[in-house]
């Protein structure tokens, strides 16, 4: 049985948790570092013959450049493994999650001044992405949807998908479904921290990519890690994290079900309640108890629940609210009398779910927003993936010669001021006839 603590919310009892939960980030597991190099340097060097000879070790199959890309015979067959009914699911979740993303769509800009100044912005999408998708234990068509639409939306010309393999050398069925679903160019069949070299530098079989996407375990991300400045990513991902905000309104078996959504997630999953109410606490913790008795993946929860499960009780709704900004959760849960006038002083979440008919997994599969959310608190400065993830801006500057006159001076003693005489010279240049 889970043993879910129950404490009074003060600064002490907060800062001990923050510390454990920041404690899960990637970035400690200093240890598994040399041999994440040691794969990024072998996939450098080597390429495609050290794909294979990784993949033959950590994945135990054998692949070829002849059978390393998923074929269109086995996408074909992998719509067969699948109920036509959870197609249609996901062709309906693809569709939410296109018409959420839709609205982010940024445009180019120009302004334009009588005086012969122009200003703009150009948007324009990044070439090609690479999207890193689980395997084994773990299979989530749900993030295929959630990496490959965004890029489509965005104007991505090549969506390249890598997947760990089965000892068979086939990729997950959900995998390849959900990618053909949101229109991915390419599924390769490769794993790990070398799936992600592999991306990041390119090989004979899979292209060199601008930015990586996507979960993983701690292998994948810190290659992630150690390949950024090569490519693009869209953050060094921790372990899933939930946080609730509950007043006496809100149903305990409700909470208590959310709670456990996220931590059947992995044992470093962490799981917080947040209440006014000490009788909800109490009841939060009991419904928990019964759950885990008829819920499977029992040992994940227990651990996750154990060493990152805690409900904690506080004075004010003030108090609350304060905390969940200092704990910066991927996924913040407001089940309270007043939920959109609490939500406003909410400053730090990855994403934020009110009312009792917005519970986590609504998110995870179906509205539209986008599951991929900052962890380890880093909701304090990063956002969900979204289209902007996927483009680059550049900006527009053009001067007429009576536009630069008007301020050459000013640009000038500004450079000069700055010990950079050749700056100043490169402007001073243009009137050297005044």
């Amino acid at each position: 049985m889970a043993n879910i603590r129950i404490m009074e919310l003060t600064q002490e009892s907060r800062g001990d948790a923050l510390e454990a939960l920041l404690g899960r980030s990637p970035s400690g597991y200093s240890e598994y570092e040399e041999t994440v190099r040691g794969i990024i340097d072998d996939i450098r060097a080597r390429g495609d013959e050290a794909l294979f000879a990784l993949e033959e070790k950590f994945d135990k199959c054998v692949l070829t450049p002849e059978t390393i890309r998923v074929s269109d015979a086995e996408i074909e067959e992998a719509y067969r493994a699948l109920s036509p009914e959870f197609v249609e699911v996901m062709r309906r979740a693809a569709a939410n999650i296109r018409a959420y993303h839709e609205k982010q769509v940024t445009q180019s800009w120009i302004t334009t001044q009588p005086d012969g100044t122009i200003l703009g912005q150009k948007v324009t999408p990044i070439e090609t992405s690479g999207c890193y998708v689980p395997g084994g234990r773990a299979v989530y068509p749900s993030s295929v949807l959630m990496n490959v639409i965004p890029a489509k939306v965005a104007g991505v010309e090549r969506i390249v998908i890598a997947t760990p393999p089965n000892a068979e050398g086939r990729a997950a069925a959900g995998t390849i479904v959900a990618a053909d679903i949101a229109g991915a160019d390419e599924i390769y069949k490769a794993g790990g921290a070398q799936a992600i070299a592999a991306m990041a530098y390119g090989t004979q079989s899979i292209p060199r990519v601008d930015k990586i996407t996507g979960p993983g375990n701690i292998f994948v991300a810190l290659a992630k890690k150690a390949c950024f400045g090569v490519t693009g990513i869209d953050s060094v991902a921790g372990p899933s994290e939930i946080l609730v905000i509950a007043d006496e309104t809100a149903d305990p078996r409700y909470v208590a079900a959310d709670l456990l959504s996220q931590a059947e997630h992995d044992p470093m999953a962490s799981a917080i309640l947040l209440t006014t109410d000490r009788k909800l606490a109490e009841d939060v913790a009991g419904e928990i108890d019964r759950f885990i008795g008829l819920l499977p993946r029992t040992d994940i929860i227990c651990q996750s629940i154990d060493h990152y499960g805690y409900i904690f009780v506080g004075r004010t709704m003030d108090d609350l609210i304060d905390a969940a900004n200092v704990i910066a959760s991927e996924h913040l849960e407001i089940i309270t009398k007043d939920a959109f006038e609490v939500m406003t002083k909410i400053k730090n979440a990855g994403a934020i779910f009110l009312g009792s008919y917005s519970s986590e997994p609504l998110g995870d599969y179906y509205a539209g927003p986008n599951h991929i959310l900052p962890t380890n608190g880093t909701a304090r400065f990063f956002s969900p993936l979204g289209v902007d993830a996927f483009v680059k801006k550049s900006s527009i500057i053009s001067y007429s010669r009576e536009a630069l006159e008007r301020v050459h001076k000013d640009i000038e003693l500004f450079a000069e001021n700055e010990g950079l005489y050749a700056h100043a010279n490169s402007i001073r240049v243009r009137f050297e006839d005044k």
